[in-house]
């Protein structure tokens, strides 16, 4: 098997046409033998987390959106966090994000119940990205997708619409041929 990618982003190529997947970003949570699964984590939906739990009589008060984490079980839910005190207990996905689907840390994370040592944010998904044994590596292999690593600032980032340009640029920065002062000016 190639490289691990769990904690990795996928960044889909601008090729890439697929409507479920055309200017993503995807946090890897599993990549193993048996397939890969990871979230796409800038696809804001139009429904707030307010609105989606207040139809289950559950009092949370976020006016965030839930995000579409991808065409899998659309009906699962998944929540991302940054909480290092509430991550202990937490699956780790990368440094500083946490993968949780209980109960008792969602609304620890919603109702700001936490004494944490920094302010802790939370992005709540339904579905997510899925991927056969080795059909992820021969999307790779075909160019749909560049990998870069993954950071809590860019899972957590104000503006979800900026992600895919900004982790791009990074793909960009990191396959880039000549330095960006060259030592001859006619290189540029």
């Amino acid at each position: 098997m190639a490289e691990n990618l769990q904690g990795s982003f996928l960044v889909s190529s601008p090729q890439l046409r697929d409507p479920n997947f055309h200017r993503t970003v995807v946090l890897m949570l599993e990549d193993n033998d048996e397939g890969s699964m990871g979230l796409v984590i800038n696809r804001p939906s139009s429904i707030s987390v307010d609105s989606a739990f207040s139809k289950v009589d559950k009092k949370v008060l976020s006016p965030d959106p839930i995000y579409s984490g991808g065409p899998v079980e659309t009906t699962a839910l998944f929540i991302l966090h940054n909480c290092r005190e509430l991550g202990k207990d937490e699956e780790r996905v990368a440094e500083e994000i946490y993968l949780t689907g209980s109960n008792d840390s969602f609304e620890a994370l919603v109702n700001n119940e936490l004494a944490c040592s920094h302010e802790c944010g939370f992005r709540v998904y339904c579905g997510y990205a899925g991927w056969s044994p080795e059909q992820l590596q021969e999307e790779i292999a075909r160019g749909d997708w560049q990998i870069v690593g993954a950071d809590s600032a860019t899972v957590f980032q104000a503006n979800p619409y900026d992600i895919w340009e900004a982790c791009l640029q990074l793909v960009r920065e990191k396959n880039r041929i000549l330095p960006h002062i060259p030592n001859n000016p006619e290189w540029n």
